[in-house]
């Protein structure tokens, strides 16, 4: 098995458990690690629609709390609506691009991004420098 089709893999498992009561838009990510774990990662949504965290920032922040910011190598992304058919890829938002962006940065690594739908259907792949050109991080403050 690939490491796109791994990945893609253990973010469907991961969007089943998404917390999408609000939008029942379910998404579920997975990241690769240098020593080929994976950690995955689902949407939380919250009332106050500000505070929702999505699923690459959730498998992102899990990273970094288990001391493991540095080893995140590629990135699997799917979402759609929870009970209907989800084939078209969803890609990561604006701040999830960001956030991904901190730890390739922190790595030193240009991030594969892997994206599909939540039930099926085509696998893009991306360079995270392609989704986040000309990006602001640690590199920019003299820390990376």
């Amino acid at each position: 098995m690939s490491d796109a089709e791994r990945l893609i893999a253990a973010a469907r498992t991961a969007a089943a458990n998404a917390y999408a009561p609000y939008s029942g838009f379910s998404v579920g990510a997975a990241l690769l690690m240098s020593d080929g774990d994976v950690i995955g990662g689902a949407n939380f949504e919250n009332a106050s629609y500000g505070l929702t965290l999505c699923a690459e920032t959730v498998a992102t922040a899990t990273a970094s709390a288990a001391g493991r910011l540095r080893e995140i190598v590629a990135v699997g992304i799917v979402g759609g609506m929870t009970g209907k058919d989800g084939i078209e890829p969803v890609l990561p938002c604006g701040r999830c691009r960001q956030v991904l962006n901190e730890a390739a940065q922190v790595g030193k690594r240009d991030l594969a991004i892997y994206c599909s739908g939540l039930t099926g259907g085509p696998v893009e792949e991306y360079r995270l420098s392609d989704l986040l050109p000309h990006a602001f991080g640690p590199a920019s403050l003299g820390l990376a």
